[in-house]
């Protein structure tokens, strides 16, 4: 896992747009103008939101995502998120990466909660997440709209406090 280099912006977009390689997370083509820009100003990173390559066997094999979110008043948590390019799916780098990732954020970031949100049909998330550390917490009901109707989700969590997987 590392940060995603200017010559890379591109990957970004096939990471997000391509049907192919987005799966369960493709939601219709939409505008990467801004991923130049957004790349140049932040490099991906900042304390709201942040994008990182995930390398195997030197080369890039997916990208992991987090975003800020709240709960009430002080109930501040990440939310993450994967996409894994399709030939190196089923090799235990997603789960690891994921599990990577909250431990990064738990390091450097004063959250007590890292959370991923993922459909209730990819079942492959959902074991990569519980092998990550995470924990299911429970269904969202029509919670993402999708494919030209309204899906569950799953929502998993770890706490800081939670044991992670030995990596």
């Amino acid at each position: 896992m590392r940060p995603i280099r200017a010559d890379e912006v591109a990957a970004v977009h096939v990471f997000h747009h391509d049907p192919a390689v987005a799966g369960f997370n493709w939601v219709g083509f939409r505008s990467d103008s801004h991923l130049a820009r957004e790349h140049s100003e932040n490099g991906f990173l900042t304390e709201d939101v942040g994008r990182l390559l995930v390398e195997a066997d030197g080369a890039a094999a997916g990208m992991v995502t987090y975003r800020r979110g709240r709960y009430g008043v002080q109930g501040v948590y990440y939310e993450i998120g994967i996409v894994v390019l399709p030939e190196y799916r089923r090799r235990g780098i997603g789960w690891r990466a994921q599990a990577m990732l909250a431990a990064y954020l738990f390091e450097h970031m004063p959250v007590q909660r890292v959370q991923a949100i993922t459909q209730a049909e990819n079942v492959a998330e959902q074991k990569a997440l519980l092998r990550a550390g995470f924990q299911f917490e429970g269904t969202i009901r029509a919670a993402e709209f999708r494919a030209g109707e309204w899906r569950d989700c799953q929502l998993y969590s770890r706490l800081r406090h939670d044991a992670g997987p030995d990596l």
